[in-house]
């Protein structure tokens, strides 16, 4: 599966703020946005330019696709499924998106960040309803029960991951029992539970929309 290898700090210079692509490294003073916050590039303090338009609509996706970890066809391909769906398009897309096992596995607090709760579902130690799965974008609905399976339940990196984010609470959607490794999702993530994602998914509407 194709999927980006560069150094994702320059992702989060570029779009301004923090990503959290690199777990617990995102919290302390090593951070490039603490050090280096203006765009990537030998150029990058002298760009001032005032976006406008499909500037910002391209931003914004831009944005999104980089907090996820997807690329741009199963980006669009996300949008297309909310758009066929009920409701508020820009917010069904972002459920959906927060209802991918490895955005499941690091809401749970078993991964300190996206990439590295993809990597943990890629390697075998998840399974939904008893049954392992390894598919990074399988999608759970209300009623599954998530698990660290048990040969992995001592895994340094989960075990790791689970203290790093004992701090963060558990999303309202979604009810998580940590010593045991476990949650079910209770219901769908609603846009008002999603502060914590700085995005304007109407301006993504929009630019796909065109």
């Amino acid at each position: 599966m194709a999927r980006y290898i560069g150094p994702v700090c320059r992702q989060c210079r570029r779009e301004g703020m923090k990503l959290f692509l690199k777990g617990e490294r995102c919290h302390t003073e090593k951070c490039a946005i603490e050090k280096r916050n203006f765009v990537p590039g030998q150029h990058g303090k002298d760009r001032k330019a005032k976006l406008v338009g499909y500037g910002l609509q391209l931003r914004e996706k831009q944005k999104a696709r980089r907090i996820y970890g997807l690329l741009e066809t199963q980006f669009r391909n996300n949008f297309e499924k909310a758009s066929l769906s009920k409701g508020i398009t820009g917010d069904v897309m972002l459920s959906n998106l927060e209802r991918r096992l490895d955005s499941v596995i690091y809401r749970m607090g078993f991964g300190t960040s996206r990439p590295q709760s993809r990597q943990i579902v890629r390697h075998g130690h998840v399974q939904v309803n008893g049954r392992k799965v390894d598919i990074p974008s399988f999608m759970v609905k209300i009623g599954d029960e998530v698990a660290v399976r048990e040969p992995s339940k001592n895994n340094p990196t989960i075990l790791s991951a689970r203290d790093a984010t004992a701090h963060a609470p558990s999303p309202s959607w979604m009810d998580v029992d940590r010593e045991a490794l476990k949650g079910k999702i209770t219901s769908l993530p609603k846009r008002e539970e999603l502060v914590q994602i700085q995005l304007n998914e109407q301006l993504i509407v929009e630019l796909y929309s065109k």
